[in-house]
């Protein structure tokens, strides 16, 4: 009989996951499978690859429905028949809805199963089967099959198409309730109000008695022409073309030999773009090495058939270098001097010496990978570009799983929970559970981690050799792109290996920024190649900077953890830069050598606890292993591998593969590698220590000198504009720290910083050079609607600069909400008015029955004189509005704490006389700025703060977990911490033993012995 099954990936619908359903299968001894997921194709080529190696044959098919109720179930006869398929559900048929085919369209490698009641619904004795149309009917239909075949209505020309057919869904009992539990949540309804015409049959059982039992009851004939279906229809594995290892697009140009032409065309352009000939006394030995190395790579590129992926991401940095997006290319690409000369990477591998075969060796199967960054407003270009410029392209697809909490609601909602208790469930509280709290937890447990949507992989592109339906279905997302209905590591496993377009918001200050110094400067921007490290690496403001860690806003080395460590590295230098952009990943410090990196390089008489073989290799690093090459390095010269073979070891230690058996023969060939090479098994098996306890979460070198090349870029714009650049800092909704510590930083540079200003200012923060200062932008006021900044920016531009605040209100359609915020932020200053007085206009303007005239008038009319009620609003009021309206004030927030708590605050010992307190016991107040919390080698709770003192200076504290325990922190605001301070390399800190928030002053605004803004019988409109 023919037999169909659906995997989990019936979201909403389905049970088991394809490895389960096989598993199943097979302990029922199917030997041919078909997996028809519903509308979905996301679980097949998993399911043929587990079914290969379980020998069970696989069929793909889909399950095609309207709404609840299936249409049709068709099988692809092999690939074509799968494109076929592929190639009618992305076009969205039926998609559910009412106008769907009811029919099956003319497929030439596809064979179709309608349910038994589908003759009934469209009036078969009107057509002729098509020779791969069928009628499915299930056991439980047998009699009345038998019946209608007897009478004279059903038509003759079916009566051959009747065949046996059984889906497997539902192993036990446990299976259908979790079905109608997804039923119910894929509904949006209470359980008890489910239809059966909205779950599957519960008699879809799969397991061997069943089958057995249910294989007898089918006539003959009819199962024997149901396993003739499936003959038809086994699906093999989706294999390159002759000569390709993968499925991505072969060639660039349409010919390999073309292709190599291009490439060296470029790399000669290259070669005098990077290596001018101004730059190096010794050019023309280097000229002679950086030949040798490009044909090195190029050899290797070839041979590895890799030509297509360079001229790929070639092409796309082209476009964005054309467009003026700014753009990194990071990752082991870096490693490539090919990659450098295409101006894919700005990373010179030479200089750092990089190991090409990190990137690519000739044991590496599958394209290498690059990783470009755009900036975030840039990335949907740059996508849609991809998409015009080649042919068959998609997104990749990824899946939301339902997580236990989410699957909580989720199942309180459908069992009629109350929202109190869904939320004390969810929470993990202590209640007393009766029956259904006991259902939510028991399922909630069952479902977590099932596919329950999917959506689109964060960076993937795929550009293929053929179209995307050979493979699976695709889906248009809110995106506009087509993503394919299956993930990365599908994707990966079938030959199709993505192009990651990432973004980032760092890239679009360096835009912005040097946009704001063209239109101040343009004889100096003009100056100025981005791209040109060379000239950053040199500048000795810049290195000022590194050295002093003054690096807030700048990428990659602004976290208080970075500039903590360039403190104690007192790094100045690129190949510093470098180092410390890996060394401060989890994997150096798990492994115990960060502190023997920061020894080693402070202390020069340290470098002689290395291993004399592990310095001898890496003398640049001490002896220490600080980058994803380093273990290359050591497996090859250190265990005997060779390089190809070393790689492969890196591989199989990464996150990945980690629990593969591949981490085990890792280990054993080292260690056994290392002892043929001379070495004692005690330092062999020190060194592994090392090696694995980083390997995987350790960056290559080639991608740490990629951040240090932004690094450089963002600390050369902030060192000469300083304002410009910060400015765009807080354009771009900051970075690691909130908006507020990019205004604090700005003014710690010595810019002024005002509050938004309609004639001064614009939707996003704007730098006056001239007076080296910044109007906050509108943008960041809270509740502030878009429309309405876009109407007073036309109106500004269209016919000048405001004289009044009823000139504004006559020209900018706007609510009274938007123009009070406005008014409160100080966005109409200039008039001269008070705020008060400015709202009490503003309610006279557009108050009940006013209908203010709305753009340019011939005859504008003139505000009428008012004796507003003289109420001037103090500090604390309007650093209370901006609180409410930025998120945070435009004073030192020191001003808001109450008389008793400031005193205390100004007992606090300032951060910058810390150095003469080591070893003392102080009391320090702080601003808090941001937290972050680890775990002791015990699993116990620890944190590190990270606070600006009251002159505005950063303090930086250690709570561990007795004091964290009972001392925690209080959310945002400031804190008295008493503690001891301690000191290494120069960086201080306290050691909090005690920690207290300070109190606020009370709200003005809301206190009741306070004047009122509005007159009393006016408070119902004003809110």
């Amino acid at each position: 009989m023919l037999l169909t099954a659906h995997s989990w990936f019936s979201l909403r619908y389905g049970l088991m996951s394809p490895e389960t359903l096989l598993q199943t299968a097979r302990a029922c001894g199917v030997k041919t499978l078909a997996l028809t997921d519903v509308m979905n194709t996301s679980a097949a080529w998993e399911f043929v690859r587990l079914a290969r190696e379980m020998d069970i044959t696989p069929v793909l098919g889909i399950d095609f429905r309207k709404g609840d109720r299936l249409l049709y179930t068709a099988l692809a006869q092999g690939l074509a028949g799968w494109r076929e398929l592929c190639e009618f559900l992305s076009r969205g048929a039926p998609e559910g809805a009412a106008s769907g085919p009811e029919r099956a369209p003319d497929w030439e490698h596809v064979q179709v199963i309608y349910p038994w009641e589908a003759w009934k619904r469209w009036g078969m004795e009107d057509l002729a089967p098509r020779e791969w149309e069928w009628i499915g009917g299930r056991w439980w239909e047998q009699d009345a099959i038998h019946w209608a075949c007897a009478a004279a209505d059903f038509p003759d020309a079916w009566k051959e198409r009747l065949i046996a057919w059984h889906v497997g869904t539902f192993r036990h009992m446990g299976d259908w309730n979790a079905h109608r539990l997804l039923r119910a949540i894929d509904h949006n309804l209470l359980l008890s109000r489910l239809t059966p015409q909205q779950t599957g049959d519960p008699r879809d059982v799969f397991h061997s008695d069943a089958l057995e039992a249910i294989a007898a009851i089918f006539p003959l004939e009819r199962k024997k022409r149901g396993e003739e279906i499936m003959g038809k229809c086994g699906m093999v594995w989706p294999t390159p073309p002759e000569g390709q290892i993968h499925h991505n697009q072969h060639t660039y140009t349409g010919s390999e030999a073309e292709d190599e032409r291009l490439v060296r065309q470029l790399c000669e352009a290259g070669i005098a773009y990077r290596y001018p000939a101004d730059r190096s006394p010794a050019q023309g030995s280097m000229l002679q090495q950086v030949r040798e190395r490009m044909e090195h790579e190029l050899q290797v590129i070839q041979q590895q058939r890799f030509l297509s992926y360079f001229l790929i991401n070639w092409d796309i940095t082209s476009f964005a270098r054309r467009q003026g997006f700014f753009y990194v290319g990071r990752g082991s690409g870096a490693n490539s001097l090919v990659a450098y000369l295409l101006r894919i990477t700005d990373v010179d591998p030479i200089e750092l010496d990089l190991y090409f075969e990190r990137f690519i060796n000739l044991y590496r199967s599958h394209p290498p990978d690059f990783d470009i960054d755009f900036s975030w407003t840039d990335r949907e270009a740059i996508t849609a570009y991809i998409f015009r410029r080649f042919e068959h392209v998609a997104l990749v697809g990824a899946y939301n799983t339902f997580q236990y909490r989410a699957a909580v609601r989720e199942l309180g909602k459908v069992l009629g929970l109350p929202k109190h208790e869904i939320d004390a469930l969810a929470h993990g509280k202590n209640i007393q559970p009766g029956e259904l709290e006991r259902l939510v937890l028991k399922y909630a447990a069952r479902l977590q981690d099932f596919p329950n949507s999917i959506t689109i992989h964060a960076c993937g592109i795929l550009i293929a050799d053929k179209p995307i339906h050979h493979f699976c279905a695709t889906f248009v997302p809110p995106r506009g792109f087509p993503t394919t209905q299956f993930d990365m590591i599908v994707a990966e496993d079938i030959g199709l290996y993505k192009f990651d377009i990432l973004s980032q918001r760092g890239l679009a200050k360096i835009h912005d920024a040097l946009a704001l110094v063209q239109a101040h400067d343009p004889d100096s921007t003009g100056d100025i190649d981005i791209h040109d490290l060379y000239r950053f690496k040199n500048d000795p403001v810049v290195k000022d900077l590194l050295r002093e860690a003054r690096a807030i806003g700048c990428f990659y080395v602004e976290s208080p953890a970075m500039r903590m460590l360039l403190r104690k590295l007192q790094v100045d230098d690129y190949l510093g830069l470098v180092a410390a952009s890996s060394v401060i990943r989890p994997g150096v410090a798990r492994s115990g050598m960060m502190q023997a990196y920061i020894e080693r390089h402070r202390h020069p008489e340290a470098r002689h606890q290395a291993h004399p073989a592990l310095l001898a290799l890496m003398p640049e690093t001490y002896g220490v292993m600080v980058y994803q090459e380093d273990v290359i390095k050591v497996a090859h010269h250190f265990a005997g591998l060779d390089l190809g073979e070393a790689d492969v070891l890196r591989r199989g230690m990464s996150g990945k593969f980690r629990s593969r058996e591949a981490f085990a023969r890792a280990q054993e060939g080292f260690i056994q590698g290392a002892i043929r090479q001379g070495h004692s098994a005690e330092v062999a098996a020190e060194v592994w220590r090392q090696v694995e306890s980083f390997a995987g979460y350790a960056f290559a070198k080639g991608h740490s000198a990629s951040y240090a090349v932004e690094s450089y870029q963002s600390l050369f714009l902030k060192a000469h504009w300083p304002g410009a650049y910060l400015t765009a800092c807080i354009n771009n909704l900051g970075g690691f720290y909130d908006t507020e510590f990019y205004v604090h930083e700005a003014r710690v540079c010595g810019c002024d910083i005002e509050p938004p200003c309609v004639n001064r200012g614009a939707k996003a923060a704007v730098w006056d050079a001239l007076h080296n200062r910044i109007f906050l932008g509108f943008q960041l006021v809270h509740g502030l609607e878009e429309r309405d900044m876009d109407a007073w920016m036309h109106a500004r531009e269209q016919e000048g600069a405001f004289s009044s605040l009823a000139d504004f209100v006559q020209r900018v359609p706007i609510g009274l909400d938007g123009l009070s915020r406005m008014i409160r932020i100080g966005g109409f200053r200039f008039t001269g008015s008070s705020q008060q007085a400015l709202l009490w206009e503003a309610h006279m303007l557009m108050g009940p029955g006013k209908k203010p005239r709305r753009g340019h008038t011939l005859f504008a009319a003139e505000p009428v004189d008012h004796d507003w009620p003289v109420e001037v609003s103090g500090a604390l009021e309007q650093a209370y509005d901006q609180l409410e309206l930025l998120g945070f004030p435009l004073v030192p927030p020191f001003a808001l704490l109450e008389p008793e708590a400031a005193e205390a605050a100004r007992h606090g010992i300032p951060a910058d006389q810390l150095a003469a307190c080591i070893g003392k016991r102080v009391a320090v107040a702080g601003y808090l700025v941001t937290v972050k919390e680890t775990r002791t080698v015990n699993g116990d709770r620890m944190a590190f703060g990270c606070f600006l003192d009251a002159q505005g200076k950063w303090l930086d504290t250690v709570h561990f977990p007795p004091a964290l325990r009972a001392f925690p922190f209080r959310g945002r605001g400031i804190y008295r911490i008493e503690g001891v301070v301690a000191e290494s390399y120069g960086c201080l800190h306290v050691e909090a033993s005690h920690m207290t928030k300070l109190a606020y002053r009370p709200d003005p605004r809301y206190a009741e012995d306070a004047a009122p803004l509005l007159p009393l019988h006016r408070l119902g409109q004003a809110s």
